[in-house]
């Protein structure tokens, strides 16, 4: 484990290509990373509603691995849909933001590095809709936690609380987190919730957990 505040020891960049069908070619994405210089390149074929992708969490980890060990890392994409669209795409980021680890786009709206936090407010910024729609959600947790109840709309209770707490300290990703929950009660009963929901409880539970500050 690199010692706090230690310099980074060297910069790796690690690729990541996806295609969405079996027929759709990768061809491009990987002479594009490699142009770009990349020499570690993860690549796969899978569908965008994918609850998980194993070469994407390979490259994540392998990120992590290195993170830890006092090396500056990238992750480098062809384009950021190839990672996501929306809240998934802001949830990853926001994972990648809480590793240190950069993100760079070869090509689109999004080229260029990026510190992932820039690209959480710009997803979310591009997708209104979705982000509304999870605003509302969230408006009705916390009306939720001041013992209000909305139609029936809270999708987290404690016990997912507790479980997705303890995934996450075994380094599981937000869609994986997601993936092992299951809705208790209301109209999505039986469900997985979104990564977004997930994101935005620990997020709750986090600034709830937090120290209040003291004034002398």
């Amino acid at each position: 484990m690199a010692a706090a505040g230690a310099e980074p020891a060297g910069h790796v960049r690690i690729g990541y290509a996806r295609a969405t069908t079996v027929r759709q070619p990768l061809a491009t994405q990987l002479d594009a990373l490699r142009a770009a210089g990349v020499t570690r390149v993860f690549a796969e074929k899978i569908s965008t509603r994918a609850t998980t992708r194993p070469e994407l969490d390979k490259a994540v980890a392998l990120a992590r691995e290195l993170r830890s060990a006092g090396v500056a890392v990238t992750l480098v994409v062809h384009e950021h849909k190839r990672l996501g669209r929306g809240l998934d795409l802001a949830a990853l980021a926001e994972q990648l933001r809480a590793a240190g680890i950069g993100l760079q786009f070869l090509t689109g709206e999004l080229r260029g590095g990026h510190d992932p936090a820039g690209v959480v407010f710009t997803v979310l910024s591009g997708t209104e809709r979705e982000y509304i729609r999870d605003r509302t959600l969230e408006g009705h947790e916390s009306a939720r936690s001041r013992g209000k109840t909305i139609g029936g709309a809270a999708v987290t209770d404690d016990a997912m609380l507790s479980m997705a707490l303890h995934l996450r300290e075994q380094n599981l990703s937000l869609r994986d987190i997601a993936a092992r929950l299951v809705i208790a009660k209301g109209k999505k009963k039986g469900r997985r919730p979104s990564a977004a929901t997930v994101l935005r409880m620990l997020r709750q539970r986090d600034g709830d957990a937090a120290p209040a500050s003291t004034t002398g």
